[in-house]
């Protein structure tokens, strides 16, 4: 699944944002792109976990 993150913009943005999904799914592969605030993510949780997890975290996706 993927989104977008407008608030994402460097690196250390990119490993909050890993950290996040990853207290929903630790085995959760993240892979962001902080220049086009674009997140990949191959997870077997659910797209609602994902969405409540950055929101807390301060990354809501667009």
């Amino acid at each position: 699944m993927q989104f977008h993150i407008e608030t994402m913009t460097c690196g250390g943005c990119a490993r909050g944002v890993t950290k996040a999904i990853q207290t929903v799914d630790a085995t959760a592969v993240v892979v962001a792109d902080p220049p086009a605030r674009r997140v990949e993510v191959t997870t077997t949780a659910a797209r609602d976990q994902i969405v409540a997890a950055l929101t807390e975290a301060g990354f809501a996706p667009a």
